[in-house]
């Protein structure tokens, strides 16, 4: 028996924390239960030393210093004043005047303000709420049908998954170990297509199914010409000049993410002033379930290093990687199963939970297949978008059901929810085959042809005598041993460069 614990170790602690899930218990404590508890058997089997906990108080104190995960206060507290100083009910009552007049017009209205919602808030459950108490009753009042009105909300809402500033890439940056600037970059893109998907697939309901999504009526239009200008330009200018001060100053490496998030919080503090909407009861609020939220994550965090410290002393990485590079198919292969346990993992789990158990198994496999880990980090984030999407555990569809109306039928919100979610597949298959979607715009590394490297080393002649015509200087042993010495470092070079 004990034997088999020895050779068996890395499975065995993997599956005690899949059983502990499976039964509810708090993710942080399952984590970090699960560490010390295996750890200790580890120890007393002889299979890892005493001093493996006296590394504990180091990693626990890196958590504390990482100045990366600053960054996730701001950009929650910034999303939460924006979300209840009234943003969300002001866009989409200007957006929807704006796109009233097209059949799916207030459908492109929510995903439009999902997406801005998503570029400033960041908050998936903020987003899901408030176009759903604000938009479904309009929606369903002017004639939408109930399953395509709650799934454009479902979806839209999740936008805050992959649009930066994601919390849930700046977790994934941490994670892998990437800067969080080149995941937001690697991010961009693949949201604004995404979007478009949706806004596709609204238009191909509007054409196939023109009841399923009338125009707005004409008495519901008021504003026109210049008031609707107006109105749009004071409505929008602010979000997008607040979405260009933290992404843009992002970007253009102005400002750290930390720094972008402060700034966003103090953006946001301006735009509820300006509203005359901020108040001491909505600051406490904003603040208390910040510290909440950034509390949860950190015990995760903490938690999670317990459990890593004892999974890779017992080896467990290089288990998970003999498993996952073994698979046939090589790196797409790797891909393909990957995504479809994140995607079946998804059904039980957040994306908090996924991103501090799974994701730093799979990264250190990916990286030795040479996959490049900003695409594989946006890749998970947009398989881990469904998991607030898919029936019947969908987060989303949780959020939405809180707030729709009595007759509103909870098969209802999952049959709505069924399309989006094979949107998201479909992009998830889309970034695994076109990954110039995320590396596009990314920093290249400089390829250096070693073979062409001259390395000159400065010589004297100082009190050398000059050689007489005629005559061949004799060889300098100090210079043939700086030739060799030059050719040696160029050989580490390319090993290091093949590496």
């Amino acid at each position: 028996m004990t034997d088999f614990l020895i050779a068996n170790m890395a499975p065995i602690i993997f599956a005690s924390m899949v059983i502990f899930l499976l039964v509810g218990f708090p993710v942080a404590f399952a984590l970090a239960a699960n560490g010390i508890f295996f750890g200790l058997i580890g120890i007393e089997l002889g299979l890892l030393g005493p001093q493996l906990f006296q590394a504990l108080p180091d990693r626990i104190f890196g958590i504390m210093n990482n100045d990366t995960l600053l960054a996730i206060p701001f950009f929650t507290f910034m999303g939460l004043i924006l979300e209840r100083s009234g943003m969300a009910e002001d866009l989409l009552d200007t957006i929807g005047q704006l796109f009233g007049p097209l059949r799916g017009g207030l459908a492109f209205a929510v995903i439009f303000v999902g997406a801005l919602l998503a570029a400033t808030t960041g908050v998936v459950a903020a987003s899901v709420i408030s176009m759903g108490l604000i938009s479904l009753p309009i929606m369903l009042r002017y004639g939408y049908d109930t399953k395509l009105a709650t799934g454009v909300i479902a979806a839209s809402g999740t936008l805050a998954q992959i649009v930066p500033p994601s919390l849930v890439l700046i977790i994934m940056a941490d994670q892998l170990g990437k800067s969080v600037g080149d995941m937001y970059k690697g991010a961009f893109l693949p949201a604004m297509v995404l979007t478009v998907f949706y806004v596709g697939y609204v238009i191909l309901v509007a054409i196939f199914k023109p009841r399923w999504a009338p125009a707005l009526p004409a008495e519901a239009r008021t504003l026109h010409g210049a008031k609707l200008l107006m109105r749009v330009l004071t409505t929008l200018l602010p979000p997008l000049f607040l979405i260009f001060l933290v992404l843009g100053t992002i970007f253009l490496g102005i400002a750290t993410p930390t720094e972008g998030g402060a700034m966003g919080a103090t953006g946001a503090l301006i735009m509820a002033l300006a509203r005359k909407r901020l108040s001491w009861s909505l600051l406490r609020q904003a603040m208390e379930t910040t510290a909440k939220l950034t509390t949860f994550v950190v015990f995760i965090l903490v938690g999670a290093r317990v459990f890593s410290l004892t999974f890779y002393g017992v080896d467990g990485h290089r288990w998970v990687e003999h498993l996952l590079t073994g698979l046939p198919g090589g790196e797409v292969g790797f891909l393909i199963v990957v995504n479809v346990l994140v995607f079946l993992l998804a059904f039980f789990l957040d994306f908090f939970e996924l991103s501090f158990i799974v994701v730093p198994l799979l990264g250190p496999v990916a990286q030795a297949l040479g996959i490049d880990l900003i695409w594989f980090g946006v890749l998970l984030a947009v398989n881990m978008q469904t998991s607030f999407m898919h029936p019947p555990f969908g987060f989303a569809l949780f959020y939405l059901r809180s707030v729709a109306p009595a007759a509103v039928k909870t098969t209802d919100i999952y049959w709505g929810a069924i399309p989006f979610v094979c949107i998201q597949i479909i992009m998830v298959g889309i970034l695994i085959f076109f990954p110039q979607l995320v590396t596009f715009g990314l920093d290249q590394d400089v390829k250096v042809d070693l073979d062409s490297v001259q390395i000159e080393m400065p010589t004297s002649d100082y009190g050398t005598p000059a050689t007489p015509p005629g005559l061949e200087a004799p060889k300098d042993p100090a210079a043939e041993s700086e030739d060799a010495a030059s050719k040696a470092i160029r050989d580490a070079m390319k090993q290091e460069q093949a590496r």
